[in-house]
């Protein structure tokens, strides 16, 4: 399953002894553009504390109900690390709250959440992690982007400007942003397309840009986006379009 990240925003968090709040924002790495954690806002619950969610929390989305429902108890939400939304999360901090929850750290892992390739935990994953905690200390450090932030950036194309980041589609199970959805109206009113980030050249943070190695008219021919087509037909035109390998038949656990 594969949702939009506009459409979760918004969608109430419920502990098992209650609700926590709403979904506010998502924070990414910008090595492996994988949902890290989602941002609840508390509302007066915490006097409007924001806290962090990781994947490993979350059980079933309930659609129907605009609803996260999470393997935590509203105790243990109040006592998380706190967290300041208006400053960049240090690993200092990720590993403070992966820490306080039992998670493993995402980095220094063979796997996309470090001992393992999904958010998902078992007893044999926890011994797994422990045994590689010295490598995992002295691993790279990535940086943490919030969607909300790069909503809006800028894409050029190999020849030029062809719109801006409009959302994002992730992967419900690996939590990988599988796309970027363009929106193209300052060149092709009503257009809307997809972009994965494999594709990037390169993102200027600084500039709020996102280099894509396609050409303006290559993207303009493309598949058009809509959200009730997005199926893995859909994606396959899409790949066999811009002649890019199929992430789910290259996909491996390593």
């Amino acid at each position: 399953m594969q949702y939009s990240v506009k459409s979760l925003k918004g969608y109430v968090i419920g502990a098992t002894d209650g609700d926590i709040g709403k979904v506010d924002d998502f924070y990414f790495d910008d090595d492996f553009w994988t949902i890290r954690y989602l941002v609840a806002e508390t509302g007066s619950w915490l006097l409007d504390r924001k806290v962090l969610i990781s994947p490993f929390a979350l059980g079933e989305v309930d659609i129907s109900r605009e609803r996260l429902d999470v393997t935590l108890t509203k105790k243990q939400v109040e006592k998380s690390p706190s967290i300041d939304t208006d400053k960049p999360v240090s690993r200092q901090h990720e590993a403070l709250y992966l820490g306080y929850y039992g998670y493993p750290y995402y980095w220094g892992g063979d796997f996309l959440w470090g001992p393992i390739p999904y958010p998902r935990l078992s007893e044999a994953d926890l011994r797994r992690d422990e045994k590689a905690q010295a490598k995992r200390e002295a691993a790279y450090d990535s940086h943490l982007r919030s969607a909300n932030k790069v909503t809006g950036y800028h894409i050029e194309a190999a020849d030029g400007d062809i719109g801006h980041v409009e959302d994002f589609i992730i992967d419900g199970e690996t939590w990988e942003i599988r796309y970027m959805v363009v929106d193209t109206q300052n060149w092709w009113p009503g257009k809307k397309v997809l972009v994965a980030p494999q594709w990037n050249d390169r993102v200027s943070w600084d500039d709020s840009k996102v280099y894509v190695n396609l050409s303006r008219e290559t993207i303009k021919n493309g598949p058009e986006y809509h959200p009730e087509a997005l199926d893995r037909k859909y994606e396959e035109a899409l790949y066999d379009y811009y002649k890019r390998p199929k992430y789910w038949e290259t996909y491996t656990d390593g």
